[in-house]
């Protein structure tokens, strides 16, 4: 078996239905254009890690969509609070008196050529590395204390303020005495991730005046090129809402 085949059979065994990150953004494109969507009177919102291997997500989004604004943490996660949300939903194009969002969140993954999870090679850095890094670093801690994650003393939160918000937050989706793998910890924090931007969406948007769409997943780095998991991708267009289907 070559390595290439090992890539691609731990990709459509762990999350079939991938597809390359580029073909992801242009069918949501393609997809929401229908929805009466487009780059001319809608801003995308993107939540990914702050991960530089992460950031071709930003460029294809930029690319269809224009400029997106930023809500990005470590492991994607959603920390920017109803203030961030209510900034970025003050920035959409107004056509008619209608304003258009759509909304990209998710954590991230690797999978090397020989389909090991969480493992990647870096440019221009010698051995392995690994993605999401502060997963794993959490992974790891929970593992060395049979499930439980420490608490966070007030000079640690401060130096550590994303880490200590990211342990705080997973920790009441990860039951006290189970210590999940890397890639069951990733769906953990996708669904954390995709719960957080719904409650911050029913904080901040007035859908009396606003249309807007939710697309999350989990993005997956390979040896080439990014991949994108979907999870939920859906519209809400005068307070209704309608799945869409990313064909």
């Amino acid at each position: 078996m070559n390595s290439e085949h090992n890539f691609e059979k731990r990709l459509q065994e762990a999350f079939q239905g991938s597809m390359p990150e580029a073909d992801f953004v242009k069918r949501t494109y393609e997809s929401l254009n229908k929805f009466g969507f487009n780059a001319n009177n809608s801003i995308a919102c993107v939540g990914i890690c702050r991960d530089e291997i992460s950031q071709s997500f930003f460029e294809e989004v930029n690319r269809k969509w224009g400029y997106a604004f930023n809500l990005s943490s470590l492991a994607g996660m959603l920390f920017l609070g109803r203030t961030g949300f209510m900034a970025a939903e003050h920035h959409s194009p107004d056509e008619e008196g209608k304003e258009r969002y759509i909304f990209f969140a998710m954590p991230h993954i690797a999978i090397d050529s020989q389909g090991q999870i969480g493992v990647c090679v870096r440019k221009g850095r010698k051995g392995e590395s690994s993605a999401c890094g502060a997963l794993v670093a959490l992974q790891k801690e929970i593992s060395d204390s049979a499930g439980q994650t420490d608490t966070d003393t007030d000079t640690a939160f401060t130096d550590d303020i994303e880490m200590s918000l990211i342990r705080m937050r997973l920790s009441k989706e990860i039951p006290s005495d189970i210590a999940p793998d890397l890639f069951e910890l990733t769906k953990i924090t996708q669904k954390a991730i995709e719960a957080d931007l719904e409650r911050m969406i029913s904080l901040t948007v007035n859908t009396d005046k606003s249309d807007y769409a939710i697309i999350t997943g989990i993005q997956i780095h390979g040896p080439e090129v990014n991949y994108v998991w979907p999870v939920s991708c859906y519209v809400v267009m005068n307070g209704i809402r309608q799945e869409i289907t990313l064909k």
